[in-house]
C-alpha cells in the first residue's frame, strides 16, 4: 500500500511539472480579428511615426500591415533572443512592411516603461516598438492574455490572426523561437 502511495505521488508530481512547462493558450487565436486597444509607446522603431510617450492605438496605426505582436511579462535573455530574430525578419522584409511591437505587461505601468527602455537599449533593439497597454496587468481584457503566459506572440495581417504562440515562464526554447520566426515569415509569403 505504501509503495502504491509513493508511485501515485510521483505520477502526480510528474504530471504537475509537465503541465508547468507546457505551452498555454493565450491571446487572440488563428482566424480571430485583433481589435483596437490603447497603449503608450515607450521606445523603439523611430521610423513608425509615433513619438515616445504618445498614447494611441498602435494596432490601428499598423493598419493592414503584417505584424508580429508580442505580450511579455519578463524581459529576459530568451525574449531578447526572440526579438533579435524578429528584428532581423523586420529588416529583411521592409518592402513587405513587416513590423513588430512588444506590449510589456505587469502590475506597475511605470516600472514596465523603465524596464522596456532599459531592455531595448541593452539589447540594441531598434526596429521593434515597445509599448505599455492601458490595461497593463494582462493587456486588453478582450484579448484574453492568460495570467500564466509569460510570452504571447500573435502574428496577424490585415487584423486577422494567422498564428499564435504562447509560453509559460521558462517555456520559450530555441525550437519555439524558430517556430515563431517561421510564423512571422509566413506573414509575408
Amino acid at each position: 500500500m505504501r509503495l502504491a502511495s509513493v508511485v501515485m505521488m510521483a505520477m502526480i508530481m510528474i504530471g504537475f511539472s509537465s503541465m508547468a512547462s507546457a505551452d498555454v493558450t493565450s491571446g487572440p487565436q488563428a482566424g480571430e480579428m485583433v481589435g483596437a486597444f490603447t497603449v503608450t509607446k515607450v521606445t523603439g522603431n523611430p521610423d513608425d511615426g509615433v513619438d515616445n510617450g504618445r498614447t494611441l492605438c498602435y494596432r490601428c496605426k499598423m493598419g493592414q500591415r503584417p505584424v508580429v505582436m508580442v505580450f511579455a511579462r519578463s524581459a529576459d535573455e530568451k525574449l531578447a533572443k526572440l526579438l533579435k530574430k524578429i528584428e532581423e525578419e523586420v529588416e529583411e522584409h521592409q518592402s513587405e512592411k513587416l513590423t513588430s511591437f512588444v506590449n510589456m505587461i505587469g502590475t506597475d505601468a511605470e516600472s514596465l516603461k523603465k524596464a522596456a527602455t532599459d531592455f531595448a537599449a541593452k539589447h540594441g533593439l531598434k526596429r521593434i516598438a515597445f509599448v505599455v497597454p492601458e490595461h497593463a496587468e494582462n493587456g486588453p481584457p478582450d484579448f484574453k492574455i492568460a495570467p500564466d503566459a509569460d510570452v504571447t506572440v500573435v502574428c496577424y495581417k490585415g487584423g486577422e490572426v494567422k498564428a499564435n504562440h504562447a509560453f509559460a515562464k521558462g517555456g520559450l526554447t530555441d525550437d519555439k523561437i524558430k517556430a515563431v520566426v517561421e510564423a512571422s515569415c509566413n506573414l509575408v509569403d
